[in-house]
């Protein structure tokens, strides 16, 4: 037990590679702070747009939709780092990954939001415009808020998804809290700091899983 505890949870060795993982932990909140807004916003975008009358714009959405939700994030985060260069472009680890992650979460966000506006019922479009509401007023006033109220579940556990994601980034060195963790671990040659970082993960999520659970618990009732 000594030998273990010892391995995994020294507690010296957490303090020494404190500094280094909180330095990693900025880098996620970074990420975090960046994409998950810009998730959000990409994806409501996808949602509306699929919900067009012009076949070719709704099939070309379905399509973007169905292709980032089936390619890895990993895969995308590589070939959009290693892979644009070939095009003439160099983006930075930090922005090939925000392209990356905001490409796959609008893909998921959009599809959670076009469940949420296809279960707003049609009675409810038809008495906002008998009120002199134009569609885009229906659509923000009356639907919108409807929507993201009977998909806020999916939308938080897909943002706790998001934030266990921002750990993919250490393959593009990124200093992320598990590539800030693992160089701790190449210094010390001790796990510990890993286990730090899952700590620091535990306490950032736990409360958002709560949180998750009792919002389930309402929209159950």
């Amino acid at each position: 037990m000594d030998a273990l505890l010892d391995q995994f949870f020294n507690i010296q060795i957490m303090m020494d590679a404190w500094p280094i993982v909180w330095r990693g932990l900025r880098m996620t909140l970074l990420l975090c702070i960046v994409v998950i807004p810009l998730g959000l916003i990409s994806g409501l975008a996808v949602a509306l747009t699929c919900g067009v009358r012009n076949r070719a714009v709704r099939w070309t959405m379905y399509g973007f939709v169905d292709f980032f939700r089936a390619v890895p994030p990993l895969v995308l985060l590589v070939f959009v780092y290693a892979g644009m260069p070939f095009a003439g472009m160099r983006p930075s680890p930090f922005l090939a990954v925000v392209i990356a992650f905001v490409l796959n979460n609008a893909s998921y966000y959009g599809e959670i939001y076009r469940a949420g506006i296809d279960s707003i019922g049609n009675g409810q479009w038809e008495a906002a415009r008998s009120t002199g509401l134009n569609g885009f007023q229906t659509l923000g006033y009356v639907v919108i808020p409807q929507a993201v109220r009977n998909v806020l579940p999916d939308l938080v556990s897909n943002t706790v998804e998001v934030v266990k994601l921002t750990s993919i980034a250490s393959v593009v060195a990124l200093p992320e809290m598990l590539y800030s963790a693992d160089m701790a671990r190449s210094i010390t040659y001790n796990p510990s700091p890993i286990m730090l970082a899952a700590i620091v993960y535990l306490i950032l999520l736990w409360p958002c899983v709560r949180l998750l659970s009792r919002l389930e618990h309402r929209m159950g009732r």
